[in-house]
């Protein structure tokens, strides 16, 4: 959709671009980000259960 030649490929072709670029964005927040927040947030808990 984004590499897309022929009739009508300027019309689809910004759609691609948000689409591919709205997966890589899920894509990396699923791998990455939320994840960390988790670590984050078990760390934080584990120090109110010492205190």
């Amino acid at each position: 959709m984004a590499l897309g030649i022929g009739s009508g490929a300027e019309m689809r072709q910004s759609m691609g671009v948000v689409l591919i670029g709205g997966l890589i964005t899920s894509t990396m927040l699923t791998l990455v980000v939320v994840p960390a927040v988790y670590l984050l947030i078990e760390r934080v808990m584990e120090r109110f259960k010492k205190a």
